[in-house]
């Protein structure tokens, strides 16, 4: 079985149990959708009449955000139950949200430059390639538009138990190649996934090579000094799981083969 049959299966089964990734947007966070959204102050003042695609972000909350602040929205997401979810609040809510049911790195049925901005949750770990879906995303995003993403750090995928003095295990290695091992240590790990890791300069790097300019990056804080051992509090208090980037595509003005240079303010 691929790693998308695999994953698709996954989520339907994690849709159709109501996991904690189903969690539809509540009339509360609808009533300030941005500030629901945004906590860091990196969209814009308003969204309305924008063209936002909610990327690999099925499950009914951030499309719906999105739909309420005003925004004309697109969601893709791989698997269909959870775009059922997206479907079943927006009608119940009288909102407009467009369906696309593909893989993050595979958008052959939108048009170039077609978003003002792409919002992506964390997801890109169920892909090989992370640049594949950066790729894409530059190509849908108009010059000057804003590509917000989340990520697993590579540390967080690497652990893979706890020793008997309750140390986080560094079990993996960083060049790991192919899909991620089963392991002990499940904390931030999706059941039944097919995972990936990705470099530091793939997931930086690779923004950067596809046209980008990283304007912000931030680790969410997901520590608790309370939190028990085994607790995912707990090994966050270890090791940060996500980064999010704020990142802008740019214009590329600079012809086919022409000399790297460095540029200086």
């Amino acid at each position: 079985m691929s790693h998308l049959s695999h994953n698709r299966a996954a989520w339907n089964r994690l849709a159709e149990v109501r996991s904690q990734f189903t969690k539809v947007a509540t009339d509360e966070e609808c009533h300030s959708p941005l500030q629901t959204l945004d906590s860091r102050g990196w969209l814009p003042e308003s969204v309305t009449g924008q063209h936002v695609l909610c990327l690999a972000s099925g499950g009914g909350w951030q499309s719906i955000l999105y739909a309420s602040a005003g925004a004309q929205v697109t969601v893709v997401d791989l698997s269909n139950k959870m775009l059922q979810l997206d479907e079943q609040e927006a009608r119940r809510r009288g909102l407009q949200v467009k369906i696309v049911e593909t893989s993050m790195d595979d958008l052959s049925d939108l048009r170039d430059a077609q978003f003002d901005i792409v919002h992506q949750p964390v997801s890109t770990c169920y892909v090989p390639d992370v640049e594949a879906v950066y790729r894409e995303v530059a190509r849908v995003l108009r010059p000057g538009g804003l590509y917000i993403s989340q990520h697993k750090t590579p540390t967080s995928l690497q652990i893979t138990s706890r020793n008997q003095q309750n140390d986080y295990v560094v079990g993996l290695e960083y060049y790991q190649q192919g899909a991620l091992p089963k392991t002990d240590d499940r904390s931030y790990r999706e059941d039944g996934a097919t995972e990936y890791l990705h470099r530091w300069d793939q997931l930086v790097g690779g923004l950067c090579r596809q046209g980008f300019v990283i304007e912000d990056l931030r680790e969410p804080v997901r520590a608790d000094p309370n939190a028990p051992v085994g607790h995912f509090r707990h090994r966050g208090r270890f090791v940060a799981p996500y980064v999010r980037i704020k990142a802008r595509r740019i214009e590329q003005r600079v012809p086919a083969g022409t000399p790297a240079a460095i540029w200086v303010p």
